[in-house]
């Protein structure tokens, strides 16, 4: 039977306030890349709990524990791909943020809890909790104004070197560079680009 979930149904502009709100807290500085793993560990106080396999075993990256005292990820990610685990804390503290009162009233203390916690969600309330999670943690590691003029700054620097910077090939260049500068996947920054080019 599915879990009954009171999912709050957010738009991505209202996901961007939340988001805004959370990096004029805990990134006042406006530091770029986004330090995320600091941010979880020192200011929202999450252990970091590395999993051999977890990818592998269960097909999950990382999840918050039910306490949300606590992310678990695949060791392999946080110590192999960087830019990975940089989204998937992101994500997570995505749920932590937005959904810690409508998921605290679930337990599960083992990963085949989570799991099977996870299969029971019914599809729609799966659907809005991970689209909204992922737009969160896109929202925080490339916030909209240091996008944009990092992205304005990649196109003068192309205009420079003759190139016509509306070419499919200079976009692609530039969405190589601003993947390195906020230190994410390039995944991230097209879904961002759709959304704030």
């Amino acid at each position: 039977m599915a879990n009954e979930i009171l999912v709050p149904r957010l738009s991505y502009e209202q996901i961007r306030a939340q988001a805004d709100n959370f990096l004029a807290r805990y990134n006042p500085s406006k530091k770029i890349p986004v330090p995320i793993e600091e941010i979880v560990e020192f200011s929202l106080c999450l252990n970091i709990i590395p999993l051999p396999d977890l990818q592998k075993t269960f097909d999950i990256v990382g999840f918050i524990s039910s306490d949300f005292k606590s992310i678990n990820v695949d060791k392999f990610v946080l110590e192999n791909r960087e830019r990975r685990y940089r989204f998937s804390l992101a994500h997570e503290v995505g749920h932590f943020w937005l959904h810690k009162d409508c998921l605290s009233v679930f337990t599960f203390n083992s990963i085949e809890e989570w799991k099977r916690f996870e299969s029971d969600i019914d599809d729609e309330s799966n659907a809005w909790l991970e689209f909204q999670a992922n737009s969160f943690g896109g929202l925080v590691l490339v916030p909209k104004e240091h996008l944009a003029s990092c992205k304005k700054s990649l196109e003068e620097q192309i205009r420079k070197a003759g190139m016509d910077s509306t070419t499919d090939a200079a976009q692609l260049i530039v969405a190589e560079r601003l993947a390195v500068e906020f230190n994410v996947s390039k995944e991230v920054i097209d879904i961002r680009l759709q959304k704030d080019a």
